[in-house]
């Protein structure tokens, strides 16, 4: 039999659900208690209330709120970019060309060595409390090495994204037909057996619409479920194709127009933006109030990769759109937790109430607040994952 922890004496708990403490979108208890038995939340309330466990554990007057799930990450590669980005620093604007680098430091590299980079990575965004991740292959861009980042990936999570049309591959950059039609036959066979999802960047200079289209339709034909990045770098037709095919999530969405904002607020797809890719590319910010207030469902990501957004910090990406975004403290911690869960179509992360996993996140603070009010600051005191204590 599991044995049980009480975490009390928590200043302020998150837990995502508004039926619960002040019925806010982040279901705030004061003073709060939190059981885990196993792997999974078993109780939540208030700590004077709290039942008799095997273990306790003191926050001490401090914050706890749900791990972070990172929906958006591109953490098997090889390589690095440091001259691509000073030189961006230096005044030469960013464009998709720069993912080619990468390719050639992945296609060259061992498992051992991707497998050693994705672990690295993970632990340091653990660290900064995720405890859910999505990542994607998309910088092999052969059969042979898209299914080999796959098959790497999910030794380490359920949430894997087959990103084969990431680029069209050097190869056969004067073909591009030659190239959907590999991505989404020889390469699509290989993949889709380690993978949850399908992903393609529908932008100029990578996949138009029509291409986009074709490749998510054939990944949903072998069972994988779309995602896709889009109205990144302008103006295109990737969200409201996300819309029609019911893509789990739209990523990016930095160039909207109105009926892109009608479209993800009367859907599924949750719109993920990422504003570290603005940050490391001095872009123009998403605008996440104007989605809010659309009532589109927007999640935070960190959109980890080594080219244009070298960060696997959340609280980093909180504090962005706090102040950049437009979006309040609340809001931008709910979309860092629930959000990230809802575009990943998940229920059981993202929350602390009764049946969810116990994966949290306990902060050298008194308030989540404090990840916007104080960022840069290594709040993260302490990490739960699956219900063990992992920092």
């Amino acid at each position: 039999m599991s044995s049980s922890t009480v975490i009390t004496n928590i200043a302020a708990l998150v837990t995502n659900d508004p039926s619960l403490g002040d019925h806010s979108p982040l279901g705030l208890v004061r003073d709060a208690a939190l059981v885990i038995e196993g792997d999974r939340v078993v109780w939540t309330g208030e700590s004077s209330k709290a039942p008799a466990t095997d273990n306790r554990v003191d926050a001490a007057g401090r914050a706890v709120l749900p791990g972070f799930v990172d929906s958006h990450s591109h953490l098997l590669f090889a390589g690095d970019r440091t001259e691509e980005f000073n030189a961006r620093m230096s005044g030469r604007p960013y464009s998709a060309g720069g993912i080619r680098t990468t390719v050639a430091a992945t296609r060259a590299a061992s498992d051992a060595e991707l497998e050693a980079g994705l672990t690295r990575y993970l632990a340091e965004a653990l660290r900064q409390g995720t405890t859910t991740f999505e990542t994607k292959s998309g910088y092999g861009l052969t059969t042979a090495d898209e299914s080999r980042a796959l098959r790497v990936a999910a030794r380490h999570t359920d949430e894997v994204t087959f990103l084969g049309a990431h680029i069209v591959a050097p190869e056969l950059a004067d073909d591009p037909a030659a190239y959907v039609d590999l991505v989404t036959g020889e390469m699509l066979d290989a993949c889709a057996p380690h993978a949850r999802w399908i992903d393609v960047f529908c932008e100029k200079g990578a996949f138009d619409g029509d291409q986009a289209r074709a490749i998510l339709t054939a990944g949903k034909a072998k069972g994988l479920h779309p995602r896709i990045h889009a109205n990144q770098l302008s103006y295109g037709p990737g969200v409201r194709l996300a819309v029609e095919l019911d893509a789990a999530s739209a990523d990016h969405c930095t160039h909207l127009t109105d009926a892109d904002v009608d479209a993800l607020a009367n859907s599924r797809t949750v719109a993920t933006l990422l504003p570290g890719a603005e940050f490391s590319t001095r872009a123009q910010w998403p605008d996440a109030r104007r989605l809010i207030d659309a009532g589109a469902t927007v999640a935070l990501s960190t959109d980890c990769n080594p080219g244009s957004s070298f960060t696997s910090s959340v609280p980093f990406c909180i504090a962005l759109a706090v102040r950049d975004m437009g979006m309040t403290p609340d809001e931008a911690v709910w979309s860092a937790t629930a959000g990230g869960a809802a575009a990943l179509r998940r229920e059981d992360v993202g929350r602390l109430v009764p049946g969810a996993y116990a994966d949290l996140t306990l902060l050298d603070a008194p308030s989540h607040v404090h990840l916007a009010y104080r960022p840069g600051v290594p709040l993260v005191a302490g990490v739960w994952r699956r219900g063990v204590r992992k920092v």
